[in-house]
């Protein structure tokens, strides 16, 4: 089973639209065919933005999302590294988090907040790119 790191964005997504690739990618995860890698920084965004009032999604939806993350993700404690080229700093617990892990995949909707992992040759792809990657005969 593959283990990944989704960005907040993918997430999001996925709640807001039931199809399109994001929204395939979570049920992937529910269906336990690939396993999501995360620490409390990532769940207390996760929660975080799910539940703002502007975005329509159902507490229960979400809470249920998050819940199964947590009982079938892979916690990490994970190491912290320089934020040197960056562009939001917000996204460091994800970069520590899929470096830590050794995750196949870091699957993000910004793609360009991700450029200095891609600079080192690790695999920061577009819901779509993961889709086609590792799912494109299903």
């Amino acid at each position: 089973m593959k283990l990944v790191v989704l960005d907040t964005n993918v997430i999001v997504s996925a709640l807001l639209k039931e199809t399109g690739n994001p929204s395939k990618i979570l049920d992937l995860v529910i269906n336990n065919q690939i396993r999501l890698a995360y620490d409390n920084r990532i769940m207390g965004e996760y929660e975080e933005v799910l539940s703002r009032q502007e975005l329509h999604i159902s507490q229960s939806k979400s809470s249920a999302v998050i819940r199964f993350i947590e009982l079938t993700g892979c916690y990490v404690e994970a190491e912290s590294f320089s934020a040197d080229g960056f562009p939001d700093q917000n996204d460091m617990p994800f970069v520590e988090v899929f470096i830590t892990s050794n995750a196949q995949a870091l699957v993000t909707g910004n793609f360009r907040h991700f450029l200095p992992l891609i600079d080192k040759g690790l695999l920061v792809v577009t819901p779509s790119q993961f889709i086609e990657k590792y799912f494109s005969n299903q």
